[in-house]
């Protein structure tokens, strides 16, 4: 991270930092090359006092007016005496620049008024957004009078230091907003990967429990079956491999991020989990997604398997029954996974990893999720949002 908050490669580079001391080498080289172009309003100054047109006295103390008023100001917009100035600092110097620059061009003629295209361009530069307003109008004012005063022929620059001291006031702006707008990304960003570590988590607790909860099944049962049903326990073992080759894919697919499970298919890997386990399984054959968008279909998929490990897991059940229905409720039509069996629901006190990250998933979806126990056992109860309404009499 950089000094400003921001990560190494979001910050930004090309940012001249108006009113501010420079970081490094590079952003000192861009500040000159940005600040050098507008010493061309000091010409008409130097020509005054190299034309021979003032005493000896008055064009020396020309001169050294001019190079400390030149100073001050590259010190204001450059800002390169090792750290930036107090709020009051800044004033005086200012001050002393207006101050500089209304009495030079009254002892020495019309030919120093350019001096305040620098005073407003330090206004806009350095001073607050509420204070730089007025400062740039005072200044625009006081050139004004002056200009009477000497006798001032082109009015155009007058234009000049009044639109240049706004400009300036924008560019600082512009600087101030984009150094944001990249802090906004940077934490975006972050967020963002926050939130896909999360997903992963959850992807992984729910894929690796269903299967590795399956495996562990059929290995029991292969192991009781081995000495008197060698075939059986053949079947069981050739199962095996089977869900640990699919587990294998799904976690490829979910570390890409390009899982999306089926309803359909989570139900049928639903009955053969119950069978193995020896629970009574009561399962739709084909439930109907009219108007379920991808996003909550698999949101669905995920709490039926979530749900069907815990029945194989936790709850010691015999039976479980699985619906899958469209209802109308007051918020709009849905589609509602119901998951009940008659075991203990485990015997945790609180909701585990995988009711909460199911939360957040179907949260995300727009839908909503119950978990409790009932008078004979244990039930899940999963709504999402269905797009436009089914006809009369469609379930599942």
């Amino acid at each position: 991270m950089t000094d400003d908050g921001l990560p190494g490669d979001l910050r930004a580079e090309n940012a001249i930092r108006v009113g501010q001391e420079p970081r490094n080498r590079a952003e000192a080289m861009r500040k000159i090359v940005w600040i050098l172009p507008w010493l061309i309003f000091l010409g008409s100054p130097v020509q005054d006092l190299t034309s021979g047109h003032h005493s000896t006295a008055a064009t020396a103390a020309g001169w050294v007016a001019l190079i400390s008023f030149t100073g001050v100001y590259l010190t204001l917009v450059f800002r390169n005496m090792g750290r930036s100035f107090g709020g009051r600092f800044v004033g005086a110097l200012v001050l002393l620049l207006g101050t500089l620059a209304v009495v030079l061009s009254l002892t020495l003629g019309k030919p120093w008024l350019g001096l305040f295209v620098y005073v407003s361009v330090t206004c806009g530069a350095t001073l607050p957004q509420r204070i730089a307003y007025g400062a740039v109008g005072a200044n625009t004012l006081a050139m004004v009078l002056v200009g009477l005063h000497v006798g001032l022929d082109d009015w155009s620059l007058v234009l000049v230091v009044l639109l240049l001291g706004f400009a300036m006031m924008g560019v600082k702006q512009l600087v101030r907003t984009t150094v944001e707008l990249r802090k906004a990304r940077a934490t975006v960003a972050q967020l963002a990967a926050n939130e896909e570590r999360l997903r992963l988590a959850r992807d992984l607790h729910d894929l690796l429990g269903h299967s590795l909860s399956l495996i562990t099944l059929k290995s029991e049962l292969a192991g009781r079956m081995l000495p008197d049903h060698p075939d059986k326990a053949a079947q069981q073992v050739a199962d095996i491999e089977q869900v640990s080759r699919q587990a294998l894919v799904d976690v490829r697919e979910a570390v890409t991020g390009y899982r999306r499970p089926r309803l359909s298919a989570e139900l049928a890997g639903t009955q053969v989990a119950l069978t193995a386990a020896s629970v009574t399984a009561d399962v739709p054959a084909e439930p109907d997604l009219t108007g379920v968008p991808e996003e909550s279909e698999s949101a669905l998929a995920w709490a039926l398997r979530e749900a069907v490990t815990n029945v194989v897991r936790h709850s010691g059940a015999t039976r479980c029954t699985v619906e899958v229905l469209h209802r109308q409720t007051l918020d709009g039509p849905v589609l509602e996974l119901s998951v009940e069996d008659n075991g203990s629901g485990g015997s945790g006190k609180g909701p585990g990893n995988g009711l909460t990250g199911l939360t957040e998933r179907l949260e995300k979806a727009g839908g909503t999720l119950e978990a409790g126990r009932v008078k004979q056992g244990f039930r899940l109860v999963a709504r999402v949002p269905v797009d436009t309404p089914p006809p009369v009499g469609s379930g599942a």
